[in-house]
């Protein structure tokens, strides 16, 4: 494992607009039941709350990630960013809101229009970050106990936070997601033979392909490595 390819993953990067110039690039915190909302209609359309007077969506993701690791999380345990593009006429009708500080912007729409946001909403709405609740000690104390090694105090401390970063889309377009300590022996029960042949890795993450983010547990601080997880053994990452 120590000879392994390291390839630098920012754990949280906000994507930039990218939207043409027609459109306007949004982003809206939701919980778990606006976003089963969304899902339902294809990712095209937002639900009509009518106990909520207005629908709001922010101009940055690090605005809307704020809102939903500061709100979202800690009412419902997960909170998630959602990105989608409005055409630019439409919103032409609607000022923009400053909260709290001059990046901090948004557009409110009026509940009884959120059918016409939908009806100008470009291409789908997409699922950009997937934020968590604290995890439990019994979850670190059963990985380690099948690891027979401790887990880095500083992975405890950061899954342990207040929110902490799921999964989602970085800045380069790459998808990163992290596991919980109960998802990585999940994985080493699949990834058996790698992990057998190398019991001193742990399964924390993976880039949405066959590479997973593993921690080296004989070092100390422990590195992070992308490996690829092959059913023969752990190859350097780009074999």
């Amino acid at each position: 494992m120590a000879d392994h390819d390291h390839k630098t993953i920012a754990i949280e990067a906000p994507q930039p607009d990218i939207g043409s110039p027609d459109a306007v690039t949004l982003w809206r915190p939701v919980g778990q039941a606006e976003l089963d909302l969304v899902a339902a209609s294809g990712w095209r359309a937002w639900p009509h709350a009518p106990e909520q007077p207005a629908f709001s969506a922010v101009l940055n993701r690090q605005y809307a990630s704020k809102i939903s690791r500061e709100r979202k999380v800690p009412a419902e345990g997960v909170g998630y960013v959602a990105q989608f593009a409005v055409e630019r006429s439409f919103l032409e009708h609607y000022e923009i809101r400053h909260a709290n500080r001059c990046d901090e912007r948004e557009y409110l729409i009026p509940a009884a229009e959120v059918a016409d946001l939908n009806a100008h909403i470009i291409g789908a709405i997409t699922e950009e970050a997937d934020y968590r609740g604290p995890v439990s000690d019994s979850e670190f104390t059963e990985a380690e106990a099948a690891l027979g090694r401790p887990l880095p105090g500083a992975w405890r401390s950061y899954l342990q936070g207040q929110s902490w970063f799921r999964r989602g889309w970085m800045t380069t377009g790459a998808y990163v997601w992290l596991n919980t300590p109960r998802e990585m022996l999940e994985l080493h029960q699949v990834w058996d033979e790698s992990t057998d042949a190398h019991p001193a890795i742990a399964i924390i993450g993976g880039d949405g392909s066959r590479e997973q983010l593993v921690l080296d547990l004989r070092g100390d601080p422990a590195p992070v490595l992308l490996v690829s997880c092959a059913r023969n053994s752990p190859t350097k990452s780009g074999e």
